[in-house]
């Protein structure tokens, strides 16, 4: 297969496996969504879904969160680990969108990487799952994945997101980035799967002996 043949194959049987992919971090607006990805980073999904309730039931504005001291952030948000930082980030940024934004989170990418603690990874997010504005973020599933699909050679995750957002359709990037989150997770772990043993890594690549190594970001 050439590397558009596989891009093909994958968003294909990606799209039969996961037609309607949910957004995995629970929110009510862009807001709890930018909080909640903030919390994502080196923490399960799982976990910043136990956690962001108690968070949002003391505050779900920036309004409310700048009312609250960086040590009582940190003591709530502490079992997502990297609690110091995430606080000091949650409190930044949400002083921030009150003095420059109005209180409200931008749909605008320059402007949330801009945010207290935002990358541009966060912010892709942000601006793909609550404003529905074409992004790829790349997280370490996709990054393993694009390698061992072929799809990209992977020495950076702006490399890697480069590479995909030239394979793939814009409309499709936003769907697609879940897709292969939710299979990453499922199927073609990273201890489960060498790039020899899933699915799709066995469609793609049906005569590799040897497992494929992955150069991590």
């Amino acid at each position: 297969m050439t590397k558009t043949e596989r891009a093909a194959y994958v968003q294909k049987r990606l799209g039969e496996l996961y037609p309607n992919p949910p957004i995995p971090l629970d929110h009510k607006d862009p807001y709890t969504l930018l909080i909640a990805v903030l919390l994502s980073a080196q923490c399960t999904d799982v976990r910043v879904n136990q956690i962001t309730p108690l968070l949002f039931a003391r505050a779900d504005t920036p309004q409310a969160m700048v009312k609250l001291s960086v040590e009582e952030i940190q003591e709530i948000i502490r079992p997502c680990g990297l609690s110091p930082m995430k606080s000091k980030g949650i409190a930044g940024l949400s002083r921030i969108l009150l003095d420059q934004h109005d209180g409200k989170v931008p749909a605008d990418m320059k402007a949330l990487e801009a945010l207290h603690s935002v990358g541009h990874k966060t912010a892709s997010v942000v601006m793909a799952q609550a404003f529905g504005v074409p992004a790829f973020p790349v997280d370490t599933h996709i990054h393993r994945l694009a390698q061992r699909w072929g799809l990209s050679s992977g020495k950076s995750v702006v490399q890697t997101e480069r590479d995909l957002k030239r394979l793939f359709p814009e409309s499709s990037w936003n769907n697609l980035h879940l897709q292969i989150i939710f299979y990453g997770r499922e199927y073609c772990t990273a201890r489960g799967c060498d790039g020899t043993v899933c699915e799709i890594c066995r469609t793609l690549y049906p005569d590799r002996k040897r497992a494929k190594k992955t150069k991590k970001a």
